[in-house]
């Protein structure tokens, strides 16, 4: 498959596991990810999964050493993820959520897709009114404008009006809203299970090709 660029934003809802596996599976697939991590990401990461991201100016080593352990080391090491045996045929660039002179803030700047994973609600809120204030709402904003996929996978519950009002809003722009609630026909056996049907599904809606899981009517 050809290497895609492809936007993973990661904002302050719970989570971080989604993003983290997304990264590892686009990595593996061969593609190259911008990587744009909010401040509240990184409290509720440390949160959930006992780890600190990199600084966003840290080398690319170090990046892609985080993305390949965090879920197999710490809290998460009893979830059931695989180790990764071989290096990613992928990379990553990261920027900073406040860097207005990345590419991915122009639409002359071609991608694949964008997701924001989790997406807190203080982000649809925004991205919702095109206010642009940070990469994040900005890089999205171009992706409704360019007509490009753009998957916003809120984790919150129960759901307020006004982030259901939201939610129709930028479903009827072009987004494509994708909840963490995992299926369970897969019989899922352990919390990767359940981390991995999400991101296949994620998958799914930018054309990724995966393996993550049985799908309905498969009987192997």
């Amino acid at each position: 498959m050809k290497q895609r660029n492809i936007v993973l934003a990661i904002t302050g809802a719970s989570g971080s596991a989604y993003a983290i596996r997304l990264a590892q599976v686009l990595l593996s697939a061969g593609h190259h990810i911008h990587l744009i991590v909010s401040g509240a990401a990184r409290q509720v990461a440390a949160q959930e999964l006992n780890v600190g991201i990199p600084a966003d100016n840290a080398a690319v080593d170090e990046w892609t050493d985080f993305i390949k352990t965090a879920l197999t080391s710490g809290i998460a090491a009893a979830w059931g993820f695989n180790k990764w045996s071989t290096e990613f045929s992928g990379t990553c660039s990261v920027h900073g959520i406040g860097d207005y002179s990345a590419g991915i803030a122009s639409g002359s700047f071609l991608t694949g897709g964008m997701v924001i994973c989790p997406c807190s609600m203080g982000t649809l809120s925004a991205i919702a009114c095109g206010s642009s204030t940070n990469l994040v709402q900005r890089s999205a904003d171009v992706h409704l404008k360019e007509r490009r996929p753009l998957v916003l996978v809120p984790r919150e519950t129960p759901l307020s009006l006004v982030a259901l009002e939201n939610m129709t809003g930028l479903s009827r722009a072009g987004a494509t809203i994708l909840p963490a609630m995992p299926g369970f026909y897969q019989r899922p056996a352990c919390v990767a299970n359940i981390v991995d049907f999400v991101v296949a599904r994620i998958c799914d809606h930018l054309q990724v090709e995966h393996s993550l899981m049985r799908r309905w009517g498969e009987t192997t």
